[in-house]
């Protein structure tokens, strides 16, 4: 009976999380009539032409642009972050060099900063390079590992992996370099993927950065375009905006999916212990 109930109230707990997706899908396909004046889940007339009217986007611009603009954005920033910030923590974990201590604090410092401290300095740096109203905002900082959060992530990891497999690697003749990509990258695929898919949903759902650096409807990602679709309208036809959110979810849900089982085993092993 107490398993029961547990299930059950698991059930319920689900139900409620999932809800507000299950009603955005439905009311994809309801007017704008049913989706403010009534509470039914299920439509009572089914408007099927939200989603190719919605998928026309705006002016000269498809959804689909939109959805390229933002694969261009975020592929390569989550790649670079997951790279460059395995390559630092691979650094701080395995080696001495002098300053490390310190360089480690800083590092782990910089967590505690708010983003709103450092939007007016990077504005005037990417503005003087003259990246504004382009990717590089984004992708060059990821290029050097500048989220910390992922550089301390790796870092214990790494920590959690044996020395002893270095060691044998460098009796066979490996490297350093070697030895962390033969030896100890199948090891870490569980901390590469987290990284990969926290870094990628991110900046998929990113709304406030991008409004700063891009200012091109041509090069606007999804975010910026189903708000632009509420302004381009004086009645926004609130089944078109829900049906291409619904759209733009379906990338973010798919990288999960194929991701989950390395993230799942991520945070329970966090690395292997010897």
């Amino acid at each position: 009976m107490k398993k029961i109930l547990s299930y059950a109230f698991l059930c319920l707990v689900a139900l409620i999380m999932v809800y507000p997706l299950i009603w955005l899908v439905f009311s994809s396909f309801k007017p704008n009539s049913e989706i403010f004046g009534s509470i039914r889940l299920l439509p009572q007339k089914w408007q099927t032409d939200s989603y190719t009217l919605g998928w026309r986007g705006t002016g000269q611009n498809s959804f689909g642009r939109f959805l390229l603009n933002t694969l261009e954005l975020v592929v390569p920033t989550a790649a670079f972050t997951t790279i460059s910030s395995c390559l630092v923590g691979y650094g701080f974990a395995r080696f001495t060099f002098p300053m490390k201590k310190l360089l480690m604090m800083l590092m782990i410092s910089t967590l505690m900063l708010p983003n709103t401290v450092l939007i007016i300095p990077r504005f005037i740096l990417f503005n003087r390079l003259g990246w504004n109203d382009t990717y590089y905002p984004f992708i060059v900082p990821a290029l050097f590992a500048c989220t910390p959060f992922f550089i301390y992530m790796m870092i214990q990891f790494f920590r959690g992996i044996p020395r002893d497999l270095d060691d044998a690697a460098k009796i066979d003749g490996c490297s350093s370099f070697k030895t962390l990509i033969y030896v100890l990258l199948p090891i870490l695929k569980p901390a590469l993927f987290s990284a990969f898919l926290f870094q990628f949903i991110w900046t998929w759902n990113d709304f406030f950065n991008v409004l700063i650096y891009i200012s091109s409807v041509s090069k606007y990602p999804v975010s910026l375009a189903l708000r632009m679709s509420l302004d381009s309208a004086s009645a926004v036809n609130w089944s078109t905006v829900l049906a291409m959110s619904l759209v733009s979810m379906i990338p973010c849900i798919l990288v999960y999916m194929f991701g989950q089982k390395y993230l799942i085993d991520g945070m329970a092993t966090q690395g292997i212990k010897g």
